[in-house]
């Protein structure tokens, strides 16, 4: 089972060509997707465009949904953002945190395309479906 992170999808809905948006447009409808109500609350409020919200809604609401945190996962995640500070990396946005940590504790492979996930597939074995190039991720 595969996460799609929100750097991907919203690289893929503005038409973006890269291996992550390669590897999505080719899985959707073959390779077992799964969406996040994390993710999806991430792509939806990004939308400016009512017609462009309502179409990507009805896109990802055909996708098999999961929600992802909850109390467990939410101290998980604390441990994971602990953990990784410990090693000197301090990950830019805590909710990548949770997604990382929802991953690891359900062995659901990421597919992403943001440098704050690199280190928790180093120190925390998150499993990403394109290999990481640190170079080419944005800032």
């Amino acid at each position: 089972m595969i996460l799609v992170d929100t750097s991907v999808w919203v690289d893929y809905f503005n038409g973006a060509v890269n291996p992550q948006t390669d590897w999505l447009d080719a899985a959707l409808g073959t390779e077992p997707v799964v969406m996040g109500d994390l993710i999806l609350a991430e792509i939806l409020q990004g939308f400016q465009n009512d017609r462009d919200y309502r179409k990507a809604q009805r896109l990802l609401e055909g996708i098999p949904f999961m929600d992802m945190l909850g109390r467990e996962l939410a101290v998980k995640s604390a441990q994971h953002y602990r953990y990784l500070r410990k090693k000197g990396v301090t990950v830019r946005k805590t909710i990548d945190v949770m997604i990382g940590t929802f991953c690891i504790h359900h062995g659901i492979t990421l597919l992403h395309r943001d440098r704050d996930f690199v280190p928790m597939e180093k120190y925390l074995n998150l499993m990403s479906v394109v290999p990481t190039n640190l170079e080419e991720y944005d800032e």
